[in-house]
């Protein structure tokens, strides 16, 4: 089945991902040609298919509590599997391709815990990471071969299983003439650099801080509403340098890469830290200040990792935070002289962008090419990430 799929020139290919917002799944169906730096693709179809009602703070309460039972970890990675399996096929129907015409699915998962650190257990040292939804569910489920578990193999080899973008980065984004930085601002905000004229292993990148992730969990304590639309309720709002000197010193933002990050760091607990520490404050300057600090980690960052190695000519925004107004007039506002423009640009909806990434990465797991990057990982040997699952 699998020499059938390589063997032919272009591909039907759906990838699935629920990333650290948890706002539901992200499905988009491409049409894809050729793998590695051959590679091509047309969007075909994308949707955001939502969780059934409180299924997402079922899954936070976990995150945050860590009180749960082997039972109710068991139990929603199979269901998991059976909604992200709904999801692909609800992008089949919408793009008007028949489910028995796609040659492949990648699914990154909804990550429930991801600590790559190293600790020892019984004299072992392990690092950890685990994605719900069970991607041989969603083979069964779809009759479409799946790959999925992507970031296991790269924590495995030492390194921290993400970011994993950066390939993909590479692969649509380099350039011979000037130096590029990607920019993803989902729930964590993540920077790929890729220098002019460069090679897969001169490319780095890893986590900056929050993106959307604190933004729309302050929010919704806040003002009861999912997340700031176009960034308005920022609009409203002062900035408050107090709070946001406290924001600057939370100890990720000036970690040395390669670091990865997620609602360990920036969730539940860090909101609750925040708003004791500004109950003074009005809500819209919170909202304000969040937002302003959300784009200033990532510039900080640029600075202290970044700038003195390469500066960047232009700055390549995806996710749903260039969606939000409020950031991007932040981010201009500190890299001056760098063109910033979003990915639609190229053709990559902002929305699409992580879920296109694994459905050319199960694409690359067939192939047998390596995508994760030694210099952005740390992992010990670059290696075939995920596992391939059969209807």
């Amino acid at each position: 089945m699998i020499k059938e799929i390589i063997s032919k020139k272009e591909k039907y290919v759906i990838g699935l991902i629920s990333g650290t917002s948890m706002d539901g799944i992200d499905a988009v169906l491409i049409k894809l040609k050729g793998c590695g730096e051959n590679a091509s693709f047309k969007q075909i179809q994308f949707i955001t298919y939502p969780y059934p009602a409180g299924l997402k703070e079922r899954i936070n309460n976990i995150i945050t509590n860590k009180r749960t039972s082997p039972e109710e970890i068991s139990k929603l990675n199979i269901l998991l599997g059976e909604i992200f399996a709904d999801a692909a096929l609800t992008v089949c129907k919408r793009g008007k391709i028949p489910a028995s015409k796609i040659d492949l699915i990648g699914s990154h998962g909804q990550t429930l815990w991801h600590s790559p650190q190293k600790k020892e257990m019984y004299g072992y040292q392990v690092g950890s990471t685990l994605q719900l939804g069970d991607p041989s569910t969603i083979a069964v489920k779809t009759g479409i071969p799946t790959v999925g578990d992507f970031r296991i193999a790269d924590i495995t080899s030492g390194g921290e299983g993400a970011p994993l973008v950066p390939y993909f980065d590479y692969l649509m984004f380099r350039s011979k003439s000037e130096n590029r930085a990607v920019l993803n601002i989902g729930g964590i905000s993540n920077i790929t650099v890729i220098p002019k004229d460069c090679r897969k292993v001169d490319i780095t990148g890893f986590d900056c801080g929050p993106g959307n992730m604190l933004i729309d969990q302050t929010v919704r304590v806040l003002f009861g509403v999912e997340f700031d639309k176009n960034g308005k309720l920022a609009s409203r709002g002062k900035i408050s340098n107090e709070l946001l000197n406290f924001l600057k010193k939370h100890p990720f933002i000036k970690k040395p890469p390669p670091k990865s990050t997620g609602r360990e760091e920036f969730g539940n607990k860090y909101v609750k830290k925040v708003l004791n520490f500004s109950e003074k404050t009005k809500n819209e300057d919170i909202i304000r200040t969040i937002t302003e600090f959300t784009a200033l980690a990532i510039y900080m960052n640029y600075q202290l990792f970044i700038e003195e190695r390469i500066r960047i000519d232009r700055l390549i925004v995806s996710g749903g935070g260039a969606k939000n107004n409020q950031i991007i007039k932040a981010l201009k506002k500190y890299f001056k002289g760098v063109i910033i423009e979003s990915s639609v640009r190229y053709g990559i909806s902002p929305d699409a962008k992580e879920s296109i990434a694994f459905a050319v990465y199960a694409n690359e797991t067939i192939s047998g090419n390596k995508i994760n990057i030694r210099g952005i990982t740390s992992a010990k040997k670059e290696s075939i990430l995920g596992k391939i699952c059969f209807p």
